[in-house]
């Protein structure tokens, strides 16, 4: 069982703090943690990213941000998706 999430967005050199790049979230469960970032097929996959940062790549800024930051951002990439498709043609 979950004990606790923390989201951060990803901010490097093409993206800023008000539109970032990406989320993380970081899952604390049973003692240990997992790090996961929302892909672009809109569903979150294990990632090092945090844990690279944390231990010196300066490649992306990771800002702590709250739920309702996060569910922005998740929600912004999910609309650069575009609506979901039916899987039939000519649709």
């Amino acid at each position: 069982m979950a004990e606790g999430t923390t989201y951060y967005a990803i901010v490097n050199e093409f993206s800023s703090r008000e539109e970032p790049f990406g989320v993380i979230r970081r899952v604390k469960q049973d003692g240990g943690q997992r790090d996961e970032v929302f892909s672009r097929d809109l569903t979150w996959k294990h990632t090092a990213l945090l844990y690279s940062a944390e231990r010196g790549d300066l490649t992306n800024d990771m800002i702590p941000i709250s739920v309702e930051e996060a569910e922005r951002i998740v929600a912004r990439i999910q609309g650069m998706a575009g609506p979901a498709t039916s899987g039939r043609r000519g649709e």
